[in-house]
């Protein structure tokens, strides 16, 4: 249970991106080589140079201490001092009668650290160091017998100039690599995105003549299946609808021939019945028909949204709904105008069957277009509002189709916003019915 805990905390944290996972294969093991580096950098080449760089910084404090020891008068400093400063880059000067605080030598740095080493070991002398009073110097001071020597010299002599070239040598290529990986991983990547996006548009229905394998040969393979799959799920659709629409056209002929025997026998009860079923047959071709053709081969189009909306309200009220609509002005999206307004018809129809009164809301919502069908009917209880967009389903036991349709509005509808790349949903609604929800992307 702890490990799939962690597993999922880092998993917060990862780039859910391909190019930023590959990015993090990549930069990973570069970034734990260069980390590895610096500690083997540090561990044996600054620690030893740091050492003999304070070491000859000590030696040459030693040695000046020595000059004043054996020559110890006023007249000698100044050629000692002279010396230093000509042959060890020393500024020496003598504080007489000056005593050192008493506490010891500070060690806060690698740097205070082996000097301070180094001058215990070859001055054997009492000393302050102050590496940080000075910008670009270290003060050394040293207790002598009659005073203080003071010692000024350039950091330089400490400090190795090549942990700054390391340093700029490691991030520079670290950056460089990153660069370059960067360059390649989005060309490796981009073909993938290509064909998401050809799906994702063969999903709405969109056209893909531009889209063509490219990429590496994975990527190309995978393009290739996804052409092939496109190409036969069109197929299968095409043969699907011709021979439906065939379906419908044979058994239009002999339907037609029945009306017309039917109107030749003049009128009583039992011809009465037998041209409604002759209508119910034939508005239940259609409904077959409608959902088999599904958008057909209709061209999506930018189209105004208000217009159909108001379009599909007022053929409603000429039927006698009572139907109340809001749009907020002008929404122009990308559709195919038929196959829409028949989304929208049958839910219209549905509400006008079950409800006195039907509000319609539509209006864009951040990246997408929300439209709200509002009703006050009986509603459909939430455990059978995903049986209601199931083919041929209907919520009533009988199978008239004048009361309860043939099952396919539902389904038409739901395949209509999918198609158009939104979703569908079913609400309670606040007047006391049932509340369609359809969300389309701009």
């Amino acid at each position: 249970m702890a490990g799939q805990s962690l597993g999922l905390f880092i998993k917060r944290f990862l780039p859910k991106s391909l190019l930023g996972r590959s990015l993090l294969i990549i930069v990973t093991p570069l970034v734990l080589l260069q980390v590895v580096s610096a500690l083997i950098f540090f561990e044996s080449h600054w620690d030893k140079v740091t050492l003999r760089l304070a070491r000859s910084v000590a030696g040459d404090t030693a040695m000046v201490v020595r000059l004043m020891r054996d020559f110890p008068t006023p007249e000698d400093r100044d050629w000692i001092f002279e010396l230093a400063s000509r042959h060890f880059e020393f500024k020496a000067s003598f504080d007489p009668d000056r005593i050192l605080p008493n506490k010891p030598a500070a060690t806060d740095s690698l740097l205070d650290e082996m000097l301070s080493e180094s001058l215990r070991s070859m001055v054997n002398k009492p000393f302050v160091i102050d590496s940080e009073g000075l910008p670009d110097d270290v003060a050394i001071d040293v207790q002598l017998p009659d005073g203080v020597l003071k010692i000024t010299t350039t950091r330089k002599r400490l400090f190795s100039s090549t942990t700054y070239v390391f340093v700029i040598w490691m991030v520079g290529t670290s950056l460089i690599l990153f660069a370059v990986a960067m360059v390649f991983m989005r060309n490796q990547v981009k073909p993938i995105r290509r064909l998401a996006m050809a799906a994702d548009d063969f999903g709405k229905g969109r056209t893909l003549d531009a889209f063509k394998p490219e990429g590496a040969t994975e990527v190309r393979q995978a393009a290739s299946a996804f052409m092939a799959m496109r190409d036969r799920i069109r197929r299968q659709i095409a043969q699907r609808t011709d021979m439906l629409s065939g379906v419908s056209h044979d058994l239009r002929t002999p339907l037609t021939r029945m009306k017309l025997q039917l109107e030749m026998l003049g009128v009583n009860e039992d011809i009465k019945d037998l041209k409604q079923d002759i209508a119910e047959m034939e508005r239940m071709l259609e409904g077959y028909l409608a959902f088999a053709r599904g958008e057909g081969g209709e061209t999506p189009e930018k189209y105004n949204l208000s217009v159909l909306l108001q379009d599909v309200a007022e053929n409603a009220r000429r039927q006698g709904a009572r139907i109340d609509l809001h749009t907020e002005g002008r929404i122009d999206v990308t559709l195919r105008p038929n196959g829409f307004r028949r989304c929208v018809t049958n839910l219209v129809e549905n509400a006008m069957r079950y409800a006195e009164h039907i509000s319609i809301r539509a209006g864009v919502r951040g990246e997408g277009i929300e439209i709200v069908f509002d009703d006050d009917g009986p509603g459909i209880p939430k455990d059978q509002r995903a049986e209601v967009f199931r083919p041929f389903y209907r919520m009533e036991a009988s199978r008239n189709p004048g009361t309860g349709g043939v099952g396919l509005g539902m389904t038409i509808a739901r395949d209509a916003v999918q198609t158009h790349g939104g979703d569908i949903s079913l609400e309670d609604s606040p007047m006391g019915g049932l509340r369609v929800r359809i969300k389309l992307p701009l």
